[in-house]
């Protein structure tokens, strides 16, 4: 069965012991608009227990505001009872819900587009709010009061954003003025929610879109204050005649694809970061002498970076990658020119192919030359695995076995040594011990 099918089963069950049971929010919107949906949530009027007791598998996830999970076919569906709430003190959660009707349900919640119901056994909508009339005319509005709203969950501020960019819909002007008034307050929402949304943002469709609605939202200088200062940095026009570092950023955003030629979902959140952030550095590096430079910003960005990854509290390897992708993002420069060595010890990184799909946006979306990303992708593609990744001739042990002790000049040997055979001027172990042997004996006498 299709995730629609087990939701359409829950509804029958719910409908069928006396209970009303709609679809509810993203999903009738997605109906409405053509496009699939994967996420399912019903709305009824049966209580908590009701539920709980009418199904096999259920997880008590939010009994206190109405809400649990039925396992159906092993889905996860959220159904939740109709339900009105009262103010909201963290700015996320209400102080308490009351049990209530459909159309009460209904304008608690965020955006008209999202606030419609969907019988699919009569097959009837059910719109409180004029979502229909917002979905035909494309525009984004909250449901009711805007700053009524924004109170009760700042992070709809950002989430405005992100379904104007994801359908390419303006946002109505009452709920602009108001997300502008309120953005300051946004520092009220967790790092982990206000993350997972620009995550949304960046990796879906149209995320050049986002980042720049989110500045003018007022909203980009209080979560990423370091990309909005960007604006007005100039750079030197025979390699960026696009324009400023932020121009030049959204124009790299712009030609992230949502979806990869193989049809998997794409970017990833790393890659997405990676773009956004891959010049942040020069913001700080500016200078401006017999032409604009930007000396080491790859460096500094990639330490503004760490501390962006930190206040967003990304995991530790989303961090690491995030950090190598800005650190390395110039990289492709001086590949024609590097040692094979060094060549194949970037290929052998996992990070490699968002590196290389980094660098060749950061190309098109200035001077447009590939040749140095066409170089390296050849080079990838034609230099067999075990060349890339060889088995180490030597280790540590036979070093200690040829009586030298762990330490720098023990780390240096080893490095030279690997780069040697990823040269390919060694290729047994016999002859990488004569060059260790010789090595340590010119440690000795230097």
């Amino acid at each position: 069965m299709t995730t629609k099918q087990n939701a359409l089963k829950i509804v029958q069950t719910l409908q069928a012991h006396g209970y009303q049971a709609f679809f509810a929010g993203g999903c009738v919107r997605d109906m409405i608009m053509g496009r699939e949906s994967s996420d399912y949530d019903i709305a009824t009027s049966a209580l908590p227990q009701d539920i709980i007791n009418l199904f096999e598998k259920t997880i008590p996830v939010g009994v206190q505001f109405g809400v649990v999970i039925v396992v159906q076919n092993g889905h996860n569906f959220e159904v939740a009872t109709f339900r009105t709430e009262g103010s909201y003190s963290d700015g996320r959660h209400p102080d308490y819900v009351t049990f209530s009707t459909p159309e009460n349900d209904v304008k608690r919640r965020d955006f008209t587009i999202n606030g419609l119901l969907y019988d699919p056994v009569k097959d009837e909508i059910l719109d409180y709010v004029g979502g229909q009339e917002d979905i035909s005319k494309g525009i984004i509005r909250t449901i009711g009061n805007p700053v009524e709203r924004f109170t009760e969950d700042k992070l709809r501020m950002i989430r405005a954003a992100r379904f104007a960019c994801r359908f390419n819909f303006p946002i109505h002007e009452d709920t602009r003025l108001a997300i502008m008034q309120h953005a300051r307050n946004i520092h009220a929402v967790s790092a982990e929610r206000i993350r997972e949304e620009l995550e949304k943002i960046l990796t879906g469709a149209n995320p050049h879109i986002g980042i720049k609605l989110l500045d003018e939202l007022c909203l980009l200088p209080e979560i990423l204050p370091e990309v909005s200062g960007m604006k007005g940095v100039r750079q030197p026009e025979n390699f960026h005649p696009e324009g400023d570092v932020f121009v030049h950023t959204l124009l790299c955003l712009s030609k992230l694809a949502p979806v990869s030629e193989q049809g998997v979902p794409h970017p990833s959140w790393t890659l997405a970061m990676g773009v956004l952030l891959h010049d942040i550095g020069k913001t700080i590096t500016f200078e401006e002498s017999d032409r604009i430079r930007f000396n080491l910003h790859e460096k500094v960005g990639a330490d503004m970076t760490a501390k962006i990854c930190d206040r967003l509290k990304t995991s530790h390897a989303e961090k690491d990658r995030i950090v190598w992708l800005v650190l390395k993002h110039l990289y492709f420069k001086d590949a024609q020119k590097m040692r094979l060595s060094k060549l194949k010890r970037l290929f052998a990184e996992d990070g490699y192919p968002e590196l290389a799909e980094l660098c060749r946006i950061d190309a098109l979306a200035s001077s447009g030359d590939l040749s140095d990303y066409h170089y390296c992708q050849e080079m990838f593609r034609n230099l067999p695995t075990e060349e890339v990744k060889p088995k180490p001739l030597i280790t540590g042990h036979d070093l200690i076995a040829l009586g030298l002790k762990p330490g720098q000049v023990f780390r240096h040997i080893l490095t030279k040594i690997v780069d040697e055979q990823l040269e390919g001027n060694l290729k047994t172990r016999e002859a990488a011990i004569e060059m260790a042997k010789i090595l340590i004996d010119q440690g000795k006498t230097g």
